[in-house]
Order: C-alpha cells, then structure tokens, then sequence
C-alpha cells in the first residue's frame, strides 16, 4: 500500500497494517502533512519529495525518492511549442500560472503590472482559472502585449517547453515540474496552504538559486513588474537559474519510489 499523503490516504494504510501488508507514505512537501504524520507510526519506510522533510520524522525510516511527475511532461522543441500556442519564437516568454490551490492573487498583480511590462520585450503564458480568463485576456489585448490566455491547459507540456521564465505557485507538484524542465522560476506561496508548506518548499528553491522567493504580502504590480523586468534584463543570470533548477528536478522518482518500496518489502 502507497499513501500519498491526505487523510483520504489514512484508512488503506492503517487497512495494509492490519493485514499485514507492506505499506509506505509518500511525503512531497517539505513539511509533512497531519495524515503524513500519523501514518507514519504505520509504514515500513516514509518517502520524501525534499531531504529537508526528513526531520519530521526522526523515529522512522526515510528514503528521499523526490516527486514523481506524468510520465507524458517531456519537453518539446521551444518553437514549435510556441507556434502551437500562437506566439512568436523570438521575444522572451513568460509563463504565468497559479496551480490549483487558486490564482487570483497573482492575476491580479500580473494584470497591474501589465502598463510597465508593455515597454519591455516581452510575452506571456497566462493560465489564470475559470473565473480571472476573460479579465486577463482583455487587460493583455488593450495592453497590446502578446500573449496566450487560458483557464487551464491540459498539454502542459507544450507551456514549460515554450517559457523561459515561470510566475507560479511552490506546491510540490508544480516544483517538480519546473525543475523537470529547467526553469527558473518567481515563485509566490500560497498563503493559506496548511502549516505554510509552500513558503518552505519555496526557501528550498531559491537557496538553490533556482527561484526568487515573493511572498504575497509583498506582492503589487509594481513590484511584479520590476522583478519581471529584472530578470528579463538579465539573461546571464536567467541561464544560471536554469541550470540550478535543472539540479533540482526529480530523476525516475517513479522507479525510486518503487525500488525502495520492494527493498523495504523483501527485507522484512
């Protein structure tokens, strides 16, 4: 059995202890969710996304396997993903995006700082929910900034393969996922997520130097603008951003997490 943490994970863990079957949690934040917590009393082993988890469990075993992602997210050809999505190949681009624990804070702000970033060389990926599309698609087109705008997207593939620099969210999920694809990255935490998970797996990113770390109380359109803005300016530093993310992607965590699950079951 494989929880992957939430407490809809607890009953087929506690259901494997009972039986006597080999059973395992998956941990992929940095700090470990309540369910998490409890199974793990339960488990032959806890899987970490992050090593920095690892100290919230010191009284069972731990194997860092990182955050498995689709096997279908591999990167494609940078132009042709952008031609897919009807954007120019040649103008440094901008992927904007909240994840699903919401984006209206960030939408906000990027659509704030729309007036500034007009001047700059610029285009953007902007996957701003069901609620904020309509508003976003406007304020790029009276903006006149070139961009494509959508709820969601579901080839998420074809949005990391075309931009050079993400805005996100630092769920776990949406980590691994930059990092899959090498990119640098603004991340902006959610602030209500549980024990404020997402700052710390932010800190992770940007100790790396892979990220830059905006809380969203900071969070304006003039300060959004200025971050682009810097980044935009400096590609030297856009490159050797990748190049830490890059570091930081999980490699077959699928198949780590399954060798370390039939070494813990052969070895009890």
């Amino acid at each position: 059995v494989l929880g992957m943490g939430g407490f809809t994970s607890t009953a087929p863990v506690l259901a494997g202890r009972m039986r006597g079957v080999a059973s395992f949690v998956h941990e992929s934040n940095a700090i470990p969710g309540k369910a998490n917590r409890t199974t793990a009393r339960m488990v032959r082993a806890v899987l970490l996304g992050f090593q920095e988890c690892a100290a919230f469990f010191p009284n069972v075993r731990t194997e860092v396997t990182g955050t498995p992602i689709r096997s279908d997210l591999k990167r494609i050809d940078q132009s042709e993903a952008r031609r897919k999505l009807g954007l120019r190949e040649d103008l440094p681009t901008l992927l904007v995006m909240g994840g699903s624990q919401g984006a209206s804070g960030i939408n906000q702000a990027m659509i704030k700082a729309l007036p500034t970033l007009k001047a700059s060389p610029i285009q953007v990926i902007h996957l701003a929910g069901t609620r904020d599309e309509r508003l976003a698609a406007d304020n790029y087109r009276r903006e006149e900034i070139p961009a494509y705008v959508a709820a969601f997207h579901h080839r998420m593939e074809e949005v990391y393969s075309a931009a050079d620099i993400a805005i996100a969210r630092s769920g776990a999920a949406s980590l691994a996922e930059l990092a899959a694809f090498a990119l640098p990255s603004l991340l902006i935490p959610f602030p209500y997520a549980a024990e404020d998970h997402q700052t710390r797996n932010a800190e992770i990113f940007a100790r790396s130097d892979a990220a830059i770390l905006l809380k969203e109380s900071d969070l304006t359109g003039d300060v959004l603008a200025r971050k682009i803005e810097e980044l935009i300016g400096d590609p030297i530093r856009v490159r050797a951003m990748a190049e830490k993310s890059a570091l930081l992607a999980p490699r077959k965590a699928a198949d780590r997490i399954v060798e370390t699950m039939e070494k813990y079951t052969e070895s009890k």
